[in-house]
């Protein structure tokens, strides 16, 4: 088992959101330098701005100009150069924010690939913003896939009393029906099985596939994805010896918890996987990409423009990100 510390490399999300705020007041627990060593890249001007605003004019972190000479007892800042005038306005939406954004999340990633960080955490983002930038950013799961474009990646949404993954992501509700195939199922249930084995040592995984149409399609009565498309499916897998199950109606399925009997549960769309869990798990729940090289996490919630500042917000999903990271990268060690 590794007992490193291990490296975070931070992409700093969109600098009017509550991302930052929320690293600085959970930076300020130094227990947390015991065991990761946080590398963010942002404006050093951007940090100092959310310190002074939160009144922590005691919180300290270094810039630095080789990220292979890290402090280990405070975060490291790789400091982006603008080649604008940043103007910070917490809690508004700005589209100018979307160059820092990108080339933060950009930097962050090559770190990684160089080996210099050991796990990638991205705070939120606001994808209006980001599309002005690059089109292609849709969400952060989506975008990875310009940086690893021969890995098929997985949304999948972790907490303690359930872990839940999307076939689809970030598309319209009319195009999920015509997304769906056989295929695609077939390979988002691989990368979940193959993300339980290897991330969460479970070495057998019980997963429950839920149905894409009210009450499961209802033998056909409101829909015939179940019987065409998802029943097949399961129905494969499980005369492999695999132990998944479905299509289960996604009301009855959460309203009588049956969520609990299942290591994890796959989803068809993004709304049927994110409103349960966000219902059950808010604020304790993490975003993991699965299916990648790159172990990358991030808190299970938005940009929050309604909080920022107010000294309200929670560092609790942003911590559980990290930990997550932890676990999942001293899980992987086991098999190198």
């Amino acid at each position: 088992m590794c007992n490193q510390k291990i490296i975070l490399g931070i992409s700093c999300g969109d600098i009017n959101g509550v991302g930052l705020e929320i690293l600085i007041k959970a930076f300020t627990d130094t227990t947390l330098f015991d065991l990761f060593t946080p590398v963010l890249y942002v404006p050093s001007e951007i940090l100092t701005f959310y310190i002074k605003q939160l009144q922590l004019d005691e919180f300290k972190f270094k810039v630095i100009h080789d990220i292979n000479h890290l402090s280990s007892k405070q975060l490291n800042i790789v400091k982006l150069s603008s080649a604008e005038k940043i103007v910070i306005r917490p809690g508004f939406v700005d589209q100018r924010t979307s160059t820092i954004t990108i080339s933060s999340l950009d930097l962050a990633i090559e770190h990684w690939k160089n080996k210099k960080t050991d796990v990638l955490v991205t705070l939120p983002v606001n994808k209006f913003c980001l599309t002005f930038q690059n089109k292609e950013f849709v969400g952060h799961t989506e975008y990875l896939l310009t940086h690893f474009p021969k890995k098929e990646n997985l949304m999948f949404l972790c907490a303690e009393d359930l872990k839940i993954a999307t076939v689809t992501n970030h598309i319209s509700i009319s195009k999920v029906p015509s997304v769906i195939t056989k295929e695609l199922l077939i390979r988002k249930i691989n990368i979940l099985m193959d993300s339980l084995k290897l991330d969460f040592l479970i070495s057998k995984p019980k997963i429950a596939i839920l149905g894409l149409n009210p009450h499961a399609g209802d033998s056909g009565l409101i829909g015939l994805e179940e019987e065409q498309i998802i029943e097949p499916v399961v129905e494969l897998f499980c005369n492999s010896g695999e132990l998944v199950s479905g299509p289960y109606s996604a009301d009855g399925f959460f309203g009588s918890a049956n969520y609990k009997h299942f290591d994890a549960v796959l989803g068809m769309y993004h709304d049927q996987a994110l409103i349960p869990f966000k219902t059950i798990s808010f604020g304790r729940g993490v975003n993991y990409t699965a299916g990648l090289p790159c172990i990358r996490v991030s808190p299970d919630h938005g940009v929050g423009y309604d909080i920022v500042g107010k000294g309200v917000s929670k560092t609790d999903s942003f911590i559980s990100s990290l930990f997550l990271a932890r676990d999942i990268y001293k899980n992987r060690q086991l098999f190198t």
